[in-house]
């Protein structure tokens, strides 16, 4: 085989022996190899021309014949053939018997071919291509290369499957490529799936590239019992590398015709998007429906930063009639708004400014539900310092202005003119007010292997300025000052053991904790953002009865004792099992409480249970409950398991109980008149499961035992094609209030390597059965060196 390089290349640079005269020749450095990457911008006098082939002729003329496995090389293209007529004056490359270009790993074959290696110009009679790093390929009658950047194909055969026999192709009778652009734009397109055409359209785009490109996106259609059917057809626009952009207008065969958006945007110092939906006119209804969330984040430097994050809708009812899927979404009650702004210039200090803001909305069919306080705004400093000569300090500071939301309805919405044993005044539901509190602690941790001891002293202070609309016996301002002394103490015993046949090391690590706080009457102090704490194996170790904003700090001389013991994996060092158990111990009554709690007087708290146990690789289980040593009752309870012996096979199986809040804090409220019980007590199954080779079944079924009824079922069918395609049908009934329910049914037929046709169930999936796996795994990403000639 000969080989020829034809090119001016430019003179290479002679360096002398090392100075100095020695002679001695210096050896070059080792230096690091640069990642494999494509040379872009050179002039046409930098690229060498490189001629290969079993027999070169050349002619006075400048014609070069090579004969025999020739090829033309230039450093962004390469042409190959059986014989090869090059004329080095113009570039022209004649080809016959198969023909083969390849630039940017995108190859085009044929068996003639006329290229032009300096302007990237030139015919291919029945190609084969393969475009791009992406896998997409396909067949014409004839492609017209057009530039360095676009081709013309005609009567064309394309797929983005890898397979050798596509499940899926689009048949064009012309299709315009523009790499620059990262477009394939195929008129009078169809989308054949198994040979059978199922969507036709007269200008049908893709991306050529994995980069995004703006063109339609795939429709979407399914049907819910709230809003009817559902067709919608999304449009992309790619503004900038870091801009975009998505407009979905939607058609509800109940509601009409539903705008949607989001815009996204990325800079250097910031981020965010806006994402809304608008119509104008619901059907059902007769008024206009909307939706909107902004959020940003900026930095502003010198240790300033800002964000936001806003959330509204346009009535209590949007989430319950505009969600197609996902029983969480249709039971939201609450819509914050947060705006903040951060700082942390100095290395023991930050500090945040916010507001905070609610929309609640209200379930027609059940009980009125009470707005949360905003915070109008909340100002927080904290210091803190570690290992501080052995001790560590910390100081958190909070100024909140709190404002309820006024209430403009029928105060018999309350069943009552007394809310929490206050009088409602005027359109108050809750008093007003300023709270300031600062609580600043200092410990000493000593650690040593196998031990630890952490006394802790604290002190909380607090003011409140309170608007109590007309109360004149609660005093506008009011403060509260409280020291908080503990002490935490635990160890660490190992022994090696076996469990499960498998060897393994045994952990038995007591804990002990010891809370003081002295009793201050805070009976006429506003509650803002306070609640009983859940109690729990966190919760039974910390300062405080109460969570939230500390609007109560409960009296405490008491000792909470724990004990967990962990079985280890020698080798692995999995948890293989699990045993906890904890609780407290009062030497006092609790005489702090909230408005309507019934104070304790029990010297014993709930025992904590809790257990989990890796039994096999495959199978595993979690126990957790809280039981009253007085009554045998418990308080919560939760249990489950999860067995996954393979891929795409996992069943899941869960119970919770919690006795209602309001039992716990007043036990005699079973006895009011109207009492409503809110305990939950849910079954949940779900799971993923092959029914055949092709055909696998998922599902899941959340059961209320309180209320006696199916608050979720989601059952459907998965098929797993030979090669690039699925399909799915499921279907859906989720409770969207107390008193109603809705029910969705949806269709998808995913083609890989082009998308899914039928409203995208993925992330509802996702969601809702534990351990979901898509049955096609993703298509393995290639890069554009994957073709490298």
């Amino acid at each position: 085989m000969l080989f020829f390089a034809l090119a001016a290349l430019p003179a290479a640079r002679a360096e002398s022996p090392a100075a100095g005269g020695s002679g001695a020749a210096t050896l070059p450095e080792l230096a690091v190899s640069p990642d494999l990457q494509l040379h872009k911008k050179l002039n046409e006098d930098q690229m060498s021309v490189f001629l290969v082939g079993d027999k070169v002729e050349s002619d006075p003329d400048g014609k070069v014949t090579l004969t025999g496995a020739a090829e033309v090389r230039r450093i962004d293209s390469v042409v190959k053939g059986d014989s090869i007529q090059y004329q080095r004056s113009t570039g022209e490359v004649h080809v016959v018997g198969h023909g083969l270009i390849m630039r940017d790993a995108s190859v085009v074959t044929g068996p003639t071919l006329n290229y032009n290696v300096n302007s990237k110009t030139g015919q291919v009679n029945d190609p084969n291509f393969w475009l791009g790093a992406n896998g997409g390929s396909g067949t014409a009658e004839r492609a017209d290369i057009l530039s360095r950047s676009k081709m013309r194909l005609a009567h064309v055969v394309y797929s983005g499957c890898p397979c050798p026999d596509p499940a899926w192709y689009i048949k064009s009778p012309k299709v315009d490529l523009d790499f620059d652009a990262n477009e394939g734009v195929a008129r009078n397109g169809v989308l054949y799936f198994k040979d059978v055409p199922i969507l036709a359209s007269p200008y049908l785009t893709f991306p050529i590239k994995k980069e995004r490109k703006s063109g339609f996106l795939l429709p979407t259609y399914g049907t819910t019992s709230n809003s009817g059917f559902q067709f919608s057809l999304p449009y992309y626009f790619n503004i900038a590398p870091n801009y975009d952009a998505t407009v979905t207008p939607k058609y509800m065969s109940k509601r009409g015709l539903q705008m949607g958006g989001e815009f996204r945007y990325l800079g250097n110092s910031y981020s965010g998007s806006l994402t809304g939906t608008y119509l104008a006119k619901d059907q059902d209804t007769g008024n206009p429906r909307w939706m909107y969330i902004a959020q940003h984040t900026q930095n502003l430097g010198g240790g300033f930063s800002a964000m936001y994050d806003l959330r509204r809708v346009s009535d209590d009812n949007y989430f319950r009639d505009f969600t197609s899927f996902g029983l969480n979404d249709a039971i939201t009650n609450t819509v914050p708004s947060v705006a903040q702004i951060n700082w942390s210039g100095l290395k023991y200090w930050n500090a945040y400014l916010q507001t905070y803001t609610y929309q609640t909305l209200q379930d027609s069919t059940a009980s009125y539900t009470l707005p949360p306080y905003d915070k109008l705004p909340e100002l927080h400093v904290q210091g803190a310092r570690y290992d501080w000569g052995g001790f560590d300090v910390q100081s958190d500071n909070y100024v909140t202005k709190f404002r309820s939301p006024v209430y403009t309805g029928d105060i018999a919405a309350f069943g009552s003119a007394y809310y929490n044993g206050r009088q409602i005044y005027g359109n108050h539901v809750m008093p007003d007010g300023t709270r300031f509190t600062s609580y600043d602690t200092i410990s000493y941790p000593i650690v040593h292997a196998g031990w630890y001891l952490t006394p802790k002293v604290g002190l909380h202070m607090s003011q409140y300025n309170t608007d109590w609309y007309g109360l004149a016996d609660y005093p506008r301002t009011q403060s509260r000052i409280l020291p908080i002394m503990s002490v935490d103490a635990g160890m660490t015993f190992e022994r090696n053991t076996s469990l499960f046949g498998h060897d393994s090391i045994q952990t038995l690590e007591p804990r002990i904790y010891y809370l003081r706080v002295p009793y201050r009457d805070q009976s006429q102090l506003p509650v803002f953002d306070t609640a009983l704490a859940t109690f729990n194996f966190a919760q039974a170790f910390s300062e405080n009865l109460y969570s939230g904003g500390w609007d109560r700090i409960a009296n405490a001389n008491q000792v909470t004792l724990g004990l967990t013991s962990r079985w280890l994996d020698e080798k692995t060092g999995l948890e293989r099992l699990t045993l906890q158990a904890a609780q407290r111990i009062y030497f006092e009554d609790q005489q702090v409480t909230l408005p309507g709690e019934t104070p304790r007087t029990n010297t014993k708290s709930d025992f904590l249970l809790g257990a989990g146990a890796a039994l096999t690789d495959t199978l595993s289980t979690r126990f957790d409950a809280q039981f009253s040593p007085y009554t045998r009752e418990r308080d919560e309870m939760s249990a489950g398991f999860k067995w996954q012996p393979k891929r795409l096979a996992i069943l899941t199986a869960s119970y919770r109980y919690q006795r209602d809040p309001a039992q716990v804090t007043n036990p005699n409220i079973v006895n009011s008149l109207g009492y409503v019980d809110n305990s939950t007590h849910q079954f949940t199954v779900s799971g993923q499961w092959p029914i055949t080779s092709k055909i696998y079944g998922l599902g899941r079924w959340d059961y209320s035992l309180q209320d006696k009824r199916t608050t979720q079922a989601v059952v459907g069918l998965e098929y797993k094609g030979d090669c690039c395609w699925a399909a799915r049908v499921v279907f859906q009934r989720y409770a969207i209030s107390a008193g109603e329910a809705n029910t969705a049914l949806f269709f998808q037929l995913e083609l890989s390597g082009l998308g899914s046709l039928g409203t995208d169930p993925m992330s509802l999936l996702g969601k809702t059965i534990n351990g979901y796996q898509p049955v096609t795994p993703p298509i393995t990403p290639k890069t554009t060196f994957e073709r490298y000639e």
